[in-house]
């Protein structure tokens, strides 16, 4: 189960650059795109911490940030919807992702 969890988590970042390369050349998606490509591949990279934990604490506290990252992630993906940047429909199956696995 843990090496689908990390293989699901690094997923999340690799669709969200994906994504990213769909957007409009513009100032407001460069720096929408900087936050949202940091956020999301932070999923994946902070629960392999998790996984490397030096006791239930420590892995607790690790998957906390990885929770705060998906849901960064997924207020991002609003933005891009809200503004106009990007479609509802290109950001629904990523959107639905990264919190499924807290839940």
């Amino acid at each position: 189960m843990k090496e689908e969890i990390k293989r699901r988590t690094k997923n999340i970042g690799l669709e969200v650059i994906r994504l990213i390369d769909d957007l409009p050349v513009k100032t407001s998606s460069k720096a929408i795109a900087a936050q949202i490509i940091r956020c999301s591949t932070s999923i994946g990279a902070n629960y392999r911490a998790a996984c490397r934990a030096k006791s239930d604490a420590d892995f607790i506290n690790k998957l906390k940030i990885v929770e705060e990252e998906a849901d960064e992630t997924i207020y991002w993906l609003e933005v891009l919807e809200e503004s106009g940047l990007i479609t509802f429909e290109k950001t629904t199956t990523i959107k639905k992702k990264p919190m499924r696995y807290w839940q």
